[in-house]
């Protein structure tokens, strides 16, 4: 039975933060890397390498990965739904802004806060808690403002596949904290993710007539597979997994709006690309709605909550 805590204290801030961080890093590896290796190819070579460590990692710390505890069918479903998730966001960008496709995806914590309460009661937020979600969301939309014209047949949809997009990284939460994925390791978790989503995601890869460069890779290219395989799909993401089982996870949901804009912030530093004062009114109300989603609720209003878990 893991230890679940109905409140995240610094160390999972912490770490949550530092995870938004790397995953906003990773939005600029990935587009600076585009012209080397297509984005379907980079996103099963990544998970192809990273469950290779995952299970070195976890054949050295003696994690079981295989044993029967029946978590197949939510593992095998947790990682179609990665995979589709990365399938529909790759679509999206050739049809629609990629600006448009981040603002959109950004509904994913609306998805938790909604669905997971109707599975574990415990989840439930109060009204100033889904008010600084939606604050969150609008200061992200602000942030891409210029993008957020009325879309074209084509873009809208490209808006269409990101809203999918959203609804499946939600549902992949839902499934890894509302069945008994949840009483399992981060490693089997993430083990499962890594070892469905490999073969999808290279057969999506095909399907979408990606293909691997005749001349090999160069050496920022590998440089960019390894820290998306080892700082973010082995790491970020385990960290990831065991926030999600013992923190609540549409708490921990909300602070990822900080992730874009942290894409932001490493776009400026490492590609050169504009940076404005609208990021930074974004910022700060991005971290007033973190704040009112992770506020401790009134002492009679967390006696409730704590009775239904």
């Amino acid at each position: 039975m893991p230890d679940r805590r109905n409140h995240l204290d610094p160390t999972a801030v912490a770490l949550i933060v530092v995870c938004c961080l790397l995953w906003g890093l990773q939005q600029v590896v990935v587009k600076a890397t585009l012209p080397a290796l297509p984005p379907l190819l980079q996103a099963g070579a990544r998970s192809a390498i990273a469950v290779l460590m995952l299970w070195a990692w976890a054949a050295a710390k003696g994690i079981p990965l295989f044993g029967r505890d029946g978590t197949l069918a939510a593992g095998v479903a947790a990682g179609v739904l990665f995979a589709a998730e990365f399938t529909c966001i790759y679509a999206a960008l050739p049809l629609t802004n990629a600006s448009r496709v981040v603002v959109f995806i950004y509904i994913a914590p609306f998805v938790v806060a909604l669905g997971l309460p109707r599975f574990v009661p415990s989840e439930k937020l109060t009204a100033p808690q889904i008010f600084g979600l939606v604050c969150a969301f609008a200061a992200l939309a602000y942030a891409f403002q210029e993008a957020l014209t009325l879309p074209t047949r084509r873009q809208l949809i490209g808006d269409t596949l990101a809203v999918a997009a959203a609804v499946l990284w939600g549902a992949t939460t839902l499934v890894v904290r509302a069945t008994r994925l949840s009483f399992a390791s981060p490693e089997k978790t993430l083990f499962y993710q890594l070892t469905v989503s490999t073969p999808l995601l290279f057969g999506a890869a095909f399907a979408a007539g990606e293909a691997w460069p005749a001349t090999g890779l160069s050496a920022s290219t590998w440089a960019s597979l390894a820290y998306q395989s080892v700082v973010v799909a082995f790491a970020s993401y385990l960290a990831w997994f065991w926030l999600l089982r013992h923190y609540p996870a549409t708490r921990v949901s909300a602070f990822s709006f900080l992730t874009p804009m942290f894409g932001l912030v490493f776009g400026a530093l490492v590609l050169g690309e504009a940076i404005s004062m609208r990021l930074v009114v974004a910022l700060v109300f991005i971290a007033l709605g973190i704040w009112l989603v992770n506020r401790k609720p009134r002492i009679g209003v967390e006696s409730k909550s704590r009775s239904a878990i």
